[in-house]
């Protein structure tokens, strides 16, 4: 038997939603466990509880994230497993470095990493036969805050392409009809590039008045955030060659039409 546990941790935010979601991957007496979050006492004691009685094959983080990595490696101090994920990160030091394509395997289960960098350079998806654990590549109730606009893109439709059927994130519910979802990302992407064009076309010059225009709805304590991604998404434009773009990493950073 194979069977998928969520446990939620306390950590809820603007930025979190109602908190980080920690996988149980369980099958037979092996458990993976995915996103140990943030160290949390009464996590760590809801997480090890979950998994007395089996093996721990592994604590594996997403990505290196605050909200996501930090626990990993004193829980799996505690379980006697080893520490998996692409790459070091504040406080996360993996034992085992994961890859494109490698398979972790507990019990009668084999999950695979797939590399979905945009979000972070460093983030992995975990494929688990029809379903895809996607840490902060796609979340419930939230759109992503992203790095990379042309990476995180490539990404959405890698995704897409596996053709799987259930999401289950790092943040918020499940999803069960993934290739409806990963398409609204991916129009949701296209979209803002075609606002962001057009509102530079019809005269905005800079980063903060793009803010204005495109994300108006905003509440005020996501503005920064709001301004990260319209920085991220001019650099992409810049490259493709749709903009011109200063970028001086505030939002004053000049902008015009090419």
């Amino acid at each position: 038997m194979i069977d998928i546990e969520r446990i939620l941790a306390p950590n809820p935010s603007l930025y979190t939603g109602p908190g980080t979601n920690t996988y149980l991957l369980r099958s037979r007496d092996e458990v993976i466990v995915v996103d140990p979050g943030p160290i949390i006492a009464s996590h760590a004691a809801n997480i090890t509880a979950a998994v007395a009685g089996a093996t721990v094959v592994g604590v594996i983080a997403t990505h290196t994230h605050p909200d996501h990595a930090p626990m990993a490696n004193p829980l799996a101090s505690a379980l006697g497993a080893p520490v998996m994920g692409f790459a070091e990160g504040p406080g996360f030091r993996p034992d085992v470095f994961l890859r494109d394509g490698d398979d972790v395997a507990c019990g009668d289960l084999v999950i695979r990493a797939i590399h979905t960098p945009g979000h972070t350079p460093d983030h992995l998806c975990f494929l688990d036969r029809d379903t895809l654990l996607t840490g902060d590549h796609i979340m419930g109730g939230s759109t992503v805050i992203i790095e990379d606009a042309a990476a995180y893109l490539d990404s959405l439709y890698r995704v897409r392409d596996l053709g799987v059927r259930r999401i289950e994130p790092g943040h918020g519910d499940a999803m069960d009809d993934a290739g409806r979802v990963v398409t609204q990302y991916i129009e949701h992407r296209l979209e803002r590039e075609r606002e962001i064009v057009a509102a530079v076309v019809g005269g905005a010059t800079t980063v903060g008045e793009l803010v204005d225009l495109v994300y108006a709805a905003v509440p005020m304590g996501l503005r920064p955030a709001a301004t990260h991604q319209v920085r991220v998404q001019l650099i992409k434009l810049s490259g493709d060659g749709s903009v011109w773009f200063d970028d001086d990493g505030t939002e004053s950073g000049q902008v015009r039409a090419r």
